[in-house]
């Protein structure tokens, strides 16, 4: 097998294995649950069309992650409420979607760096290394934007919560 066919079996691999959470980030990014399967899709055409552009200076997941995170920052679709569980609480319904147009209100308020640090992590869950990788960035800034986003998320949520 070349260079080549074994990139593709591996981004073919990553795809497989990670379709869920990659779908999470696209429609967290793009802002459309509907347009994230065709996201991906798209991003994974032009991965498998561009694998000899791949160097690797770092893993290929991160390089895959990398143009799955642009194609849906592309996309310019309206935002929506993107659940961040993939199951409903216990409990009213209405609730339920107050809290997460609230969250979504929150997010939304986050810097472009904040929400990515963000849907990587806990969509995507994915580690520091590999967040760094495919936002370029270090691990450092990682951390720090995390821990900066969840304390503005936390304040914002407070709040709310505050007023109610």
């Amino acid at each position: 097998m070349d260079v080549a066919a074994g990139r593709v079996w591996e981004v073919e691999q990553v795809y497989r294995s990670r379709l869920p959470e990659l779908w999470r980030v696209a429609a967290a990014v793009s802002g459309s649950r509907e347009a994230a399967p065709d996201l991906v899709q798209e991003a994974f055409v032009r991965a498998v069309r561009r694998i000899d552009s791949f160097r690797g200076d770092g893993p290929l997941e991160a390089w895959l992650w990398r143009i799955v995170v642009n194609v849906a920052r592309n996309a310019h679709r309206k935002p929506e409420t993107v659940a961040l569980s993939r199951e409903l609480p216990a409990g009213d319904i209405s609730t339920v979607e107050d809290e997460q147009a609230e969250l979504a209100t929150a997010m939304s308020r986050l810097s472009e760096r904040q929400r990515l640090v963000v849907f990587l992590r806990y969509y995507a869950d994915l580690d520091y290394a590999t967040i760094a990788e495919v936002l370029t960035i270090s691990s450092g800034t990682v951390g720090a934007t995390l821990t900066s986003a969840r304390a503005a998320l936390a304040r914002a949520l407070e709040v709310k919560e505050a007023t109610r």
